[in-house]
């Protein structure tokens, strides 16, 4: 049955606390329980019992390797393989791992992002065993989820300052929940990441230079068909495309990924996978092994994976909506309850969260800030750039009523009526969704919807965690300064007063439309709309002085951090701008070339027995016009990229990048798709959008 097969193999490749508490003395277990649970630190004595116990595990299930896996600053994971194999005396071998090996490593860091920390002849760096992940097997390797620091101490990937971002967290918001008399062991955030991503033909694929070096297609025509019909929405899945999702969902099962839904997404060849949400770090980890099993199970159906924010001009590019909550001892929340109006422990944290937001607008911005999300925010299936919140029908009547110092309307749970007796009643939610919100409230979480389908989450939840820590701080601050004062009274007014002081940012109609931009304007809310402009809020001194006031980040770190994303947005445009020229030089330009010979050569042929070849000539001088066109946009695009690479400081080399490489990228493609409007398919040399998005 399916049931025995998916319940007899979920996380059969996830070293879980089953097995370690099957494996382990009772003792050890305890004390790795109390690490893990409580923070305390750990003894390398538990550490060997640990080691050995997860390597026995680990040869059962065909490892010969262990690898420390991290996240270093390029936002991917990284692996360095070393075996078991330990060499005896007497020439035999031994299958070894020691509690030194489990707890610390050293890769090379010098080639890693480091955003100047690290020199490039200072090598040295760390990986630190997070026990708080489990360790799973991928491939016949161990892998040890890991923190990559430098030799001095400094973070140099993803999952440090997250974890330091939730240990903040938990901190004021246990100091919060104390106020209303709650004492939680644990507070922790949990997340469920929707991936969204394309799916096309390997053969396709493999003929597009630019999908293959830059994750999207830098040229292409619009097609016949685009996705206005919206069929592809929820439709019946390929078989192929089924097949894939099956494998996908068994392999990721097997590492204890709780992936549940899929379907077909809105763009032609888009899908999308969401998890049941899990602990914050676990779930980011669990959504970056996803994307990595996606793209090398892909090719097993002869299909490649692109996570591409925009891999195609035309339709809708791909998200991946960061949906957040807060949980004390497994209980969320964000639960409002049936009654919010009356719920205050939900209203402080919402009057936190909603401060949060807009205090830190240009930070949550700049935390999906990336030259891929450029073209997907703003556009039609994208939230904008401007930050803002979405309450809905059931928060924001209470909200303008807290304000007003008024009794909020109730509202009551309404049952839909569908005139079919057959049919069973259907309780309304307390709340609609909007699409078009960058921060939704989606009736017990919230849904951050800028963050990119290629994107590590966790930079947005480092920045999310550590502002609404500040607001539960604030308030904990706020309440004792007024203790002579009853409790209700100041919590209300806390309430009241952070909600009209943050009011502007909540805005529960049409993202997209050009009214909420000037809108927007009028409120005083930041729209970055590039990643250029977006990136210097990073280390702008209130958001240095946040991070350092929580130690989630230094402000060296921030520094790098900032430096790192202001270089990876510099290179990913420059090797863009590469590609084009390549690709215009030594596969536009020949095809065209030929092509326009040929229909000179028909007009020549006309003329010569007496027939007329107006409309031949004029498709001549229309590739004639179009080759110059692309010939000196190429040479312009060159010298531009080359001028850009040869500016230092980091943020006039973006904004360079920004207001002259990418007009100019954008008129060669321009010119090229005009040429690919009128020439004859055969001669065309690569897969055209209509080939790609619309195959059986």
């Amino acid at each position: 049955m399916a049931q025995d097969k998916v319940t007899s193999e979920w996380g059969e490749l996830l070293f879980t606390d089953a097995d370690m508490r099957e494996r382990l003395p009772k003792p050890t277990y305890k004390e790795l329980r109390r690490v893990i649970d409580q923070g305390m630190p750990l003894d390398i004595h538990i550490a060997n019992e640990v080691a050995h116990a997860m390597k026995e595990w680990a040869l059962e299930h065909g490892a010969t390797h262990f690898t420390h896996w991290f996240q270093p600053l390029s936002g991917i994971t990284s692996e360095k393989h070393d075996s078991f194999l330990t060499l005896q005396d007497d020439g035999s071998i031994l299958m070894a791992f020691s509690g030194k090996e489990l707890v610390q490593g050293e890769p090379d860091a010098s080639s890693f992002p480091n955003g100047g920390l690290r020199a490039t002849f200072e090598a040295r760096g760390y990986t630190v065993w997070d026990p708080t992940s489990p360790a799973f097997v991928k491939d016949e390797v161990l892998c040890i989820p890991t923190a990559f620091i430098s030799y001095t101490g400094e973070a140099l990937d993803k999952r440090t300052p997250l974890l330091r971002s939730e240990i903040a967290l938990e901190r004021q918001a246990k100091r919060l929940l104390a106020l209303f008399g709650r004492s939680p062991r644990r507070v922790v955030t949990t997340i469920g990441p929707e991936q969204e991503y394309f799916l096309i033909k390997e053969e396709d694929y493999e003929r597009r230079q630019d999908l293959i070096l830059t994750g999207r297609t830098l040229f292409g025509a619009m097609p016949a068909k685009g996705q206005e019909l919206e069929e592809h929405y929820f439709g019946a899945i390929r078989p192929t495309v089924s097949a894939f999702m099956k494998e996908l969902d068994d392999e990721l099962w097997k590492l204890g990924v709780p992936v549940k839904t899929k379907h077909n997404e809105v763009a032609p060849c888009q899908h999308e996978l969401a998890p049941i949400f899990e602990r914050g770090s676990l779930a980011i980890d669990d959504n970056l092994l996803t994307m990595e099993k996606m793209k090398l199970i892909a090719p097993k159906y002869g299909l490649a994976c692109l996570q591409h924010e925009k891999p195609f001009e035309y339709v809708n590019g791909s998200g991946k909506h960061n949906n957040w909550s807060i949980s004390a001892d497994g209980k969320n929340l964000l639960e409002p309850g049936p009654h919010p109006e009356d719920n205050l422990q939900f209203l402080v944290l919402l009057a936190c969260l909603v401060a949060a937001v807009d205090e830190h607008a240009d930070l949550m911005r700049a935390s999906v800030a990336s030259a891929g999300n450029d073209h997907r925010l703003g556009a039609n299936e994208a939230p904008p750039a401007v930050v803002s919140v979405f309450l809905g029908d059931a928060l924001t009547p209470v909200v303008d009523a807290l304000i007003r110092k008024e009794q909020a309307e109730v509202h009551e749970d309404e049952v839909v009526d569908l005139g079919v007796p057959q049919l069973p009643p259907v309780l309304r939610d307390n709340t609609d969704r909007n699409r078009t919100s960058p921060f939704a409230f989606t009736g017990n979480k919230f849904e951050f919807r800028m963050c990119g389908s290629q994107q590590n989450l966790s930079d947005p939840n480092v920045v999310l965690n550590t502002a609404v820590a500040e607001q539960c701080e604030r308030f904990c601050d706020y309440v004792a300064a007024r203790q002579d004062e009853e409790f209700l009274t100041v919590a209300m007014r806390f309430v009241r007063h952070t909600l009209r002081d943050h009011r502007r940012v909540i805005f529960d109609g049409n993202g997209y439309s050009s009214e909420w931009e000037d809108e927007a304007e009028r409120r005083g809310l930041p729209n970055h709309k590039t990643c250029a402009d977006a990136l210097p809020a990073l280390i702008d001194p209130k958001s240095v002085a946040l991070f350092e006031k929580y130690e989630v980040l230094s402000e060296a770190e921030i520094h790098a951090r900032y430096a790192a994303k202001a270089e990876q947005y510099a290179k990913l445009l420059n090797i863009e701008a590469n590609v084009m020229v390549h690709m215009a030089r030594r596969q536009y330009l020949p095809a065209i070339m030929g092509f326009s010979d040929s229909v000179v050569q028909i007009v020549l042929n006309r003329k010569a027995v007496g027939i007329e070849a107006k409309t031949e000539e004029e498709l001549a001088r229309k590739l004639a016009d179009g080759i110059a066109s692309i010939s000196e946009l190429t040479g312009r695009l060159e010298d531009k990229n080359a001028k850009a690479a040869s500016i230092e400081d980091l943020g006039k080399r973006d904004e360079y990048y920004r207001d002259e490489v990418l007009p100019t990228m954008e008129a060669l493609r321009a010119s090229v798709d005009a040429m690919e409007s009128i020439c004859a398919k055969e001669c065309w040399p690569v897969p055209s959008y209509n080939d790609m998005l619309f195959y059986v």
